[in-house]
Order: structure tokens, then sequence, then C-alpha cells
């Protein structure tokens, strides 16, 4: 039987990890993979192990054993709850690891107004213990993120990306996202 793989797409504090965990409460049998936990999971025990600069292989090494493990052990659904902006990103996680003869894939991009997010980046309250450098916040990596909108492979997922793609443009639409994906597995 197949089961779903719900990636989120879309900058910080757009309103992933909230859906993410409405999502889980509805969605039986269902966990949420969200690479800010491992991080932060890293950064509490771990530090040592970390580099403090290029690709944060400590944690992408960590999520993947997990993820191989649910997939392996598991029936779970899985809510991926990253940003995966870039296409090849996407495509890997999409084709390589929640491959379409065993995964039902679903993207929900959450496209939301720029002045939205640094309004929510101001007022947030967020642990920054994701972050390596102690210097880091979220309002430097929004202003990373909507530079790397630019990039050639920062592109908005499109439909043929995945079996399903939802659109939330404000917290309006994330009840409506979650009963669509909820029927979707219901269907299963």
């Amino acid at each position: 039987m197949k089961r779903l793989a719900v990636i989120t797409v879309g900058k910080t504090h757009s309103g992933k990890t909230i859906f993410a965990n409405e999502l889980e409460k509805k969605l039986n049998n269902s966990f949420i993979m969200d690479q800010d936990n491992h991080a932060e999971f890293i950064n509490t025990y771990y530090k040592k192990l970390q580099f403090q600069n290029g690709p944060n292989l400590l944690k992408y090494s960590l999520s993947k054993c997990i993820v191989d493990y649910a997939k392996e052990h598991t029936d779970l659904h899985i809510i991926v709850c990253n940003s995966n902006r870039t296409k090849s990103g996407r495509k890997y996680l999409l084709e390589e690891i929640y491959g379409p003869d065993k995964f039902v894939r679903i993207i929900v991009h959450f496209n939301l107004p720029n002045e939205i997010l640094h309004e929510r980046v101001i007022r947030s309250d967020r642990s920054t213990n994701i972050f390596r450098n102690p210097n880091s916040n979220f309002k430097d990596v929004l202003l990373r993120q909507q530079g790397e909108s630019d990039l050639h492979d920062v592109i908005d997922p499109d439909e043929e990306e995945a079996d399903h793609l939802f659109v939330v443009k404000d917290n309006h639409d994330i009840v409506d996202v979650i009963n669509q994906i909820t029927r979707i597995s219901d269907e299963l």
C-alpha cells in the first residue's frame, strides 16, 4: 500500500511548522521529519562534531537515517517540513527518496508576501538553537532566502513535480489543504 509524502516548500516563518503540526494531528499514522529538530538536537548534544561552514553533513546524515528507518520499519505517512526551495532538491526528494512507486507525493507551497514574513520574523520568539553560528538569526535567514529567489534553481513548484500541489497564500488556506490531504489519505 502506498503512503503519503507531504513536502513543504517555503521561506522561513511562512507557516510550514504550524501546518505540519496541524496535519500530523489530523493525518492518522503520520510523523513530521523536520531538519530544524535535528539541528537543535545536534547543537545541544553534538556541537563539537559540527563543521561551522559548508554543507551541514551531520544534520543531513541524521535526517537520512530517520527517513530510511521510517521507510523500512514503519508504514507511516511522512510530512517533510523544510524549506525545499530548489527544484533539484525537490526532484531528489520526490524521485529518489519518496519515489512514486511507494508514495503519493504532495507538495504544499507556502507562498506568502515578503512583508508578512518580515513582520513574523520581527515578532518571532523561536529558538535560534537550530543555527550552527550563534550569531545567526531568522531575519538574516529571510534576507538570504529573498536574495536566493533570483538563483536559477530556486523556483516555485509546479504541478508536474508531484502527484498533488497545494498553494498556501494565507493562514485561511491551511485548514482546506489539510482537509484535502486527509481525503487523499482516506482514498489510499
